[in-house]
């Protein structure tokens, strides 16, 4: 099996599909606290959703995954899930 760091940089895979795709990653308040350490203020025991950048930036944090969609459509960006 042949490492794909041969064939990418990893800083340009990284940046495949910047300012293009964003994915939706559903979040505990401890995966949010752990992934974005400004946002001390979150309540435990809710689950969240993260419109996340092609790179992992984050660009939205909501409560429904619909609002995730829809920014990320009205940005034009192309919405996509992770699991």
């Amino acid at each position: 099996m042949t490492d794909i760091n041969t064939f990418i940089d990893p800083r340009d895979f990284a940046a495949l599909g910047g300012g293009q795709v964003a994915y939706v990653k559903e979040m505990t308040s401890d995966d949010v606290r752990r992934a974005f350490p400004m946002a001390s203020e979150i309540p435990a025991n809710m689950q969240f959703f993260a419109l996340l950048n092609a790179d992992g930036s984050p660009i939205l944090l909501t409560d429904t995954r619909e609002a995730a969609l829809a920014n990320a459509i009205a940005n034009d960006l192309q919405p996509v899930s992770l699991h």
